[in-house]
């Protein structure tokens, strides 16, 4: 039961994470490993040591259920090891199948021999993760990261050319528009998205310390390394010939590293995000029915933000610590990684969630315009950059010092920066281009900006 959960992936956030059971909870881990032994049994059979699967036998295995799972539970009871678990169980399945005939009952003992030939546990383990690994995030990751990226872009271009206050050092800066400063986001996570996509998950087949050794004794006639190469590679994974007992997990490590960047883009982002609903740039919708506080009744809280921010740091700590765990070993192998690697789940997990809470998030929030453009038109001291520029550029070499003078630690009127300009000792020119400026117009080519991000492939 959800309520007695001790992870809230699995309780409170459970219709929010649940798709990523189909590849990270212990069934699906179980099934994976199943279905990977009897890929083996076919791909043997067509080196001509072991026959191929007999049609009832196959459709016997193929429907991997929850009580199969429990049987392979019961054996590891005994075996303490659940790879040997799931050999013994998938021996007593194919003595089951077809066993009122006595030939094929013959036949299927004489395939038990060759469930798991040659192999080492890791060498069916590391299959599986890196099938999971790469499956959840084409169907569920992907997909949900580009609906974050689709909310980040209706908003840039809704608010394109909505001048606003920027700010550096937290000071009153340049201005900027809205929707510029949410698509150097949207850029940023469109390269991160693609660098997640395009990667290529490793895995290795090649036995108890990477030489082959059980498999190249035994049949020495069969080419192992292009039988290693193409099972790997029929799975649509990449092999890696080199290897101690466990696959070196770099290339896994490459890609969490690229899913803790693009949360580390988004923590920066929702944490901007929140100052702008406490600044009052962004309003929140009110949703009828909701409540912001147990005992202020006016309040609605950026909730989808911060809670999206606390589960940013609960996964970029796993992935973290998967970045500095995995590639350490005690010689060929130790089994430290091992209850590490079944954390993969939690942190894809606690990703998923923020990620959903920035999308609903965007879908709540709104550019309050008026307290935006009241804030802006209070500064007209950001516009000296604008102004000590032209005057540079019309010969005045004190153009920064004059304007330094006038400007540094002081706020300006529009009444202010107009008498100075009047003030000037400056051709005609000049001095109608600097009245041109205001806080408003001075945006330089924001809206270009906006427009060549919005219109890039994703």
């Amino acid at each position: 039961m959800t309520l007695h959960a001790l992870s809230p992936l699995d309780g409170r956030y459970e219709n929010e994470t649940a798709s990523l059971r189909e590849y990270f909870s212990e069934f699906a881990y179980l099934r994976s490993r199943a279905r990977l032994e009897l890929d083996l049994l076919s791909a043997l059979s067509k080196t001509g040591l072991v026959r191929p699967l007999t049609d009832s036998e196959r459709t016997a295995l193929d429907l991997f259920t929850d009580e199969d799972a429990l049987k392979i539970q019961d054996y590891e009871k005994t075996t303490r090891h659940d790879v040997k678990a799931i050999e013994y169980f998938l021996r007593d399945k194919l003595l089951e199948s077809d066993s009122s005939l006595s030939d094929v009952k013959k036949q299927a003992t004489s395939l038990q021999s060759w469930i798991h030939f040659g192999l080492t546990s890791e060498d069916i383990n590391n299959i599986a993760q890196a099938i999971a690994l790469r499956d959840s995030r084409d169907k569920v990751l992907l997909p949900a990261l580009d609906n974050l990226i689709n909310s980040l872009r209706a908003f840039a271009k809704e608010y394109r050319a909505l001048p606003m206050l920027a700010r550096t050092h937290g000071q009153p800066a340049v201005p900027t528009t809205l929707g510029k400063e949410i698509a150097v986001y949207l850029a940023r996570l469109i390269k991160s998205r693609d660098e997640i996509a395009n990667h290529r998950f490793e895995a290795k087949l090649n036995g108890a310390v990477g030489n082959f050794n059980a498999l190249q004794s035994a049949a020495p006639q069969v080419d192992w390394i292009m039988f290693s190469k193409e099972f790997i590679e029929g799975l649509g994974l990449e092999p890696n010939l080199v290897t101690t007992q466990i696959l070196p997990y770099d290339n896994w490590i490459r890609y969490f590293d690229s899913l803790r960047l693009t949360n580390s883009l988004l923590l920066d982002y929702t944490q901007g995000i929140w100052r702008y609903i406490s600044d009052g740039y962004l309003k929140q919708k009110v949703v009828e029915g909701e409540v912001g506080s147990s005992t202020m009744p006016q309040k609605v809280n950026p909730i989808d933000f911060e809670n999206a921010e606390g589960n940013l740091g609960v996964a970029n700590a796993l992935l973290t610590h998967f970045g500095q765990k995995l590639p350490v070993s005690r010689l060929q192998r130790d089994l430290s990684d091992s209850t590490v690697r079944r954390t993969f789940g939690v942190a894809l997990g606690h990703t998923l969630l923020a990620w959903i809470n920035i999308t609903r998030g965007m879908s709540r929030v709104d550019a309050d315009e008026e307290t935006i453009n009241q804030d802006l038109n209070e500064h007209w001291e950001v516009i000296s950059e604008g102004a000590q520029t032209i005057l540079r550029a019309a010969g005045r070499s004190d153009a920064y010092e004059s304007l330094k003078s006038q400007t540094r630690g002081r706020v300006l009127t529009e009444a202010d920066f107009k008498s100075w300009v009047e003030a000037l000792d400056v051709d005609e020119e000049t001095r109608e281009r600097l009245k041109s400026l205001s806080p408003e117009s001075y945006i330089g080519l924001a809206i270009q900006i906006v427009d060549s991000v919005i219109a890039s492939e994703r």
